[in-house]
């Protein structure tokens, strides 16, 4: 029997889901169904909007994509760094994958087309998780409220899926989950791995891991698969609180997080059982 999930803060707003890929159960969760902002985790989805194209052949991965002003933003990434207007669709879903690029995220969701991420949403079920809109360096009331919304239970499924090789079709599915593979971001859940950040895409003692994460001033998300000797898990760890909350809050919420992450480590590597 699996032991329980380490307690976790009670001024936060939680969705959590940890599911056994192999044996398709859920092993943990909370609040799976709470839909609450997810920051860039909605770029899950547009990077399978633009594997689907790429593999149907609407959209050509050699195409270079230009950057405009309409779509710069300068913050989270490395595109707005650097001195190239123009790279090819498969280096912008590798920046958004790697970084969470926004200037990279903007320019690919004018071209792939924020209608045909929402319809890959539905078809792959993610009707509650969605990405309402580009990202913004200001967000006024013609804006949607967010960029992003989302439930574990959909995003914790998702990554089961794609692992499974089951989202859209097989070649999608690695297409993406290559593309995560080289995700730095392992603040959160993943700190507890011991990974290193800026290469993890091979097996490291027996861990093997990809993940999306998302991040506001009142959000922490991480979600993706981490594999071990023992045990292959799916998870989604979405934390929310108020605005104006104490700034400790943040701090309480990535311990949490890593205690998480430290609760599937035991379990990945076969060691988390009740007596």
């Amino acid at each position: 029997m699996t032991a329980p999930l380490p307690r976790l803060r009670d001024d936060v707003r939680w969705t959590i889901e940890v599911r056994d890929v192999d044996a398709d159960v859920v092993l943990a969760s909370v609040e799976p169904d709470l839909v609450l902002r997810t920051a860039s985790i909605g770029k899950l989805v547009l990077l399978v909007e633009a594997a689907r194209q790429i593999a149907d052949g609407s959209l050509d991965a050699a195409e270079p994509l230009l950057r405009t002003e309409e779509d710069w933003v300068a913050d989270s990434g490395l595109w707005h760094l650097l001195a190239t207007d123009a790279l090819p669709v498969v280096d912008v879903c590798a920046l958004v994958g790697a970084l969470s690029d926004n200037l990279a995220t903007n320019v690919l969701l004018r071209r792939v087309g924020i209608d045909a991420v929402t319809e890959t949403a539905t078809r792959i079920g993610m009707s509650r998780s969605r990405l309402l809109d580009r990202v913004r360096d200001d967000r006024g009331p013609s804006h949607p409220p967010t960029l992003s919304v989302g439930c574990a239970g959909d995003l914790a499924g998702l990554c089961a899926r794609l692992h499974r090789r089951e989202v859209v079709s097989e070649a999608v599915s690695e297409q993406v989950t290559g593309w995560l593979a080289a995700n730095t971001d392992l603040s959160m859940v993943a700190s507890a791995f011991g990974l290193d950040p800026l290469a993890h895409s091979e097996p490291d003692r027996g861990i093997v891991l990809w993940n999306k994460t998302g991040t506001i001033s009142t959000v922490r998300g991480d979600v993706g698969l981490v594999s071990g000797p023992a045990r292959t898990l799916a998870y989604a760890v979405v934390a929310e609180w108020d605005d104006g909350a104490d700034a400790s809050v943040r701090d309480g919420v990535l311990s949490d997080m890593a205690a998480v992450g430290t609760w599937m480590r035991r379990i990945v590597e076969g060691g988390a059982t009740s007596p």
